[in-house]
């Protein structure tokens, strides 16, 4: 009796807690930097210190501080809805798939301890420290998945802050820390027991030999997907960065649209816009090329299949090696 070809699987499908080990061997010696990989945009706002002990961030423009100062039950609920970009915790972005973390880096004003912690509208309530120890706890339960952590935006830092920060990561990530002089690909990282890159955004990177330089963010600072799409459609047309570089697939609200969506928040924004822009995606590759893409980061990872839609992409690479 006849029976119909079987369909192969999707690498979408492959469950994605470890879909980095779980990649056919053809793609074990494909550089990282040319593999389609899911990024986390602001990765640790789902935990935004809400009691109000938080100031709003020196980066947010001096009108909303001072509003914020005099009118803070009034204006806090916008500046939540609208500065969380992850809802879900660490460890459940790094089960989704998420191989790419954005952090953010700040030592809140007027504090007198060395605590650092992320930011993004607020500061969190759980300081850097504490989420690296869970990201640690889950590498090592997970010990072939590749994790690149880009350390960027630094606010507040001083040089003793830098130090102590990279000493901090040095100690918790110890031996599984990947050096600048390593080949990149997920064979090697395997056999030499790394699995895990740092990108650190200040001038110290060039003399570590364990921090790699800042990586690329593509950022279109839209709030409409078929302006954010255009934009990294421009982009494209002058190349790909050599290394490392990401598509920051994450719409940027401004004033304006805030004050005509005052029932909304930033969620309500992109899932409602994910349908078009992960149509997008899906027509991009990885790879080489000059248009092809690397590192795809989203808000709200978990969301309407984010994640295996940019795994997915990389069984183009498998049908041009085949």
């Amino acid at each position: 009796m006849f029976s119909p070809p079987k369909r192969e699987s999707s690498l979408g499908e492959l469950p994605m807690e470890s879909w980095m080990s779980l990649l056919p061997p053809p793609l074990w010696d494909t550089p990282l930097n040319q593999l389609a990989i899911p990024g986390s945009h602001n990765a640790i706002t789902y935990c935004l210190d809400m009691n109000d002990r938080s100031p709003v961030d020196l980066t947010q423009p001096d009108l909303l501080q001072k509003l914020d100062k005099f009118m803070k039950p009034l204006i806090r609920p916008f500046v939540y809805k609208w500065a969380i970009t992850q809802e879900v915790g660490i460890k459940q972005q790094l089960d989704s798939g998420v191989r790419y973390c954005d952090l953010r880096i700040a030592h809140r004003p007027n504090d007198t301890s060395t605590d650092l912690y992320f930011y993004h509208g607020v500061y969190t309530a759980l300081t850097v420290e504490a989420v690296l120890l869970e990201i640690r706890q889950w590498m090592d339960a997970h010990p072939r998945e590749v994790l690149i952590l880009s350390f960027s935006h630094f606010l507040g830092l001083s040089p003793e802050l830098h130090m102590l920060l990279i000493s901090t990561i040095r100690s918790v990530f110890a031996s599984k820390l990947c050096p600048k002089t390593e080949v990149l690909t997920l064979r090697n990282l395997w056999t030499r027991g790394l699995s895990v890159i740092v990108s650190y955004e200040h001038v110290l990177s060039c003399s570590s030999a364990d921090l790699w330089p800042h990586i690329p963010y593509w950022w279109a600072n839209k709030c409409r997907a078929e302006e954010l799409i255009q934009v990294f459609e421009s982009r494209k047309q002058s190349g790909r960065p050599g290394g490392f570089f990401v598509t920051g697939m994450n719409l940027t609200e401004d004033l304006k649209y805030i004050c005509t969506h005052p029932t909304e928040s930033l969620k309500d924004l992109v899932v409602s816009t994910y349908p078009p822009l992960l149509s997008w995606v899906q027509q991009q590759s990885p790879g080489c090329e000059g248009g092809s893409l690397n590192i795809i980061a989203g808000d709200f990872v978990t969301e309407r299949g984010f994640v295996p839609t940019v795994v997915s992409l990389n069984e183009k690479l498998l049908k041009h090696s085949s």
